[in-house]
């Protein structure tokens, strides 16, 4: 390809801005940047703008943000904008046939999963979640259907032990900005590989995060809740009621034990309070009180003389 390929970046959480970065440090014109319109957020409920649109205007970028691509204006204007490549990344809005054929080279799409495993809104905690031991992202050709388009290139990770939704979301977030940087200096000298077709099975949904999902159900195994802890850190995070008390759980191991009525605390120390499950028992480590910070368990009980005596009895 011997011009610079005219790139239009659609991207709007903390996710999206390392890639936005490897747009903006490849070879490649980045002719403008989509984002959703700025939100209300904070206790003030004022308009914020997405953390991509402060990367595009710290970067000197275009800044353009509809509410949909439904009116005729809208991708009248993405047309004038002559694009090679569209790149997408957590952008949150659908992209219609009529819009994905508007850029020559197509759409891409950076997902935080090894497709066709976990389409979908949630990937990176639904893989934490179900035990996945590997993980990754892949950039994937658009097309209409959601997350189903044929693969360009892959790059796997392993899901650690103490993986967190937070440590996963950051190193996808750099694994896919990396992969990208490559598509596109290979695109480039036209050395990219043909996209590759999804397989028909193994295909999983990552349904959209619900706080509901975040209330510990201590009938479930220890190993699930451990999980449910780790995946939640730091949306929505676990909740549970100690000693009366709502809590946000924000760490949590899984033990070994003997059976008890699930909800049961069994024992508490400033190592952790431990809580019967449906099978094992779950170690909270951190938590945080309503309209207070994250502390250690051991901190939290030393602020409160007596709590040990009241506390063995039920979590909720």
């Amino acid at each position: 390809m011997s011009a610079r390929p005219r790139v239009v970046f659609a991207g709007t959480p903390d996710f999206a801005v390392a890639s936005l970065h490897a747009c903006v440090d490849a070879a490649v014109d980045v002719v403008a940047v989509y984002t959703q319109p700025d939100r209300p957020a904070g206790r003030g409920r004022k308009l914020c703008p997405s953390p991509v649109k402060r990367a595009a205007l710290d970067a000197g970028l275009s800044v353009e943000q509809p509410e949909s691509f439904r009116p005729v204006q809208v991708r009248r204007r993405l047309a004038d904008l002559a694009p090679d490549l569209v790149v997408v990344v957590a952008y949150g809005l659908i992209l219609s046939r009529s819009v994905l054929a508007i850029p020559r080279l197509g759409c891409w799409n950076v997902h935080a999963s090894l497709l066709p495993r976990w389409r979908g809104a949630a990937p990176i905690q639904r893989a934490i979640l179900a035990g996945d031991a590997e993980t990754g992202v892949d950039l994937m050709q658009m097309e209409a259907g959601l997350d189903t388009g044929p693969v360009l290139l892959e790059r796997r990770t392993p899901i650690r032990s103490d993986e967190t939704g937070g440590s996963l979301h950051d190193r996808l977030a750099a694994l896919g900005a990396a992969l990208l940087a490559e598509a596109l200096d290979r695109v480039i000298k036209g050395t990219l590989p043909e996209p590759k077709e999804q397989a028909g099975s193994g295909i999983a949904y990552a349904h959209k995060l619900d706080k509901s999902e975040a209330i510990l159900d201590w009938r479930e195994p220890a190993v699930a809740l451990e999980r449910k802890v780790r995946a939640f850190n730091p949306w929505p995070v676990a909740e549970t009621v100690l000693g009366g008390e709502r809590l946000r759980v924000w760490s949590a191991m899984a033990l070994g034990g003997r059976p008890a009525l699930p909800g049961t605390v069994i024992a508490v120390s400033p190592a952790g309070i431990d809580v019967a499950c449906g099978e094992g028992q779950l170690r909270i480590t951190a938590i945080q009180r309503d309209g207070g910070k994250r502390m250690s368990v051991s901190d939290w009980l030393n602020a409160r003389p007596g709590l040990v005596d009241t506390l063995p009895g039920s979590a909720t």
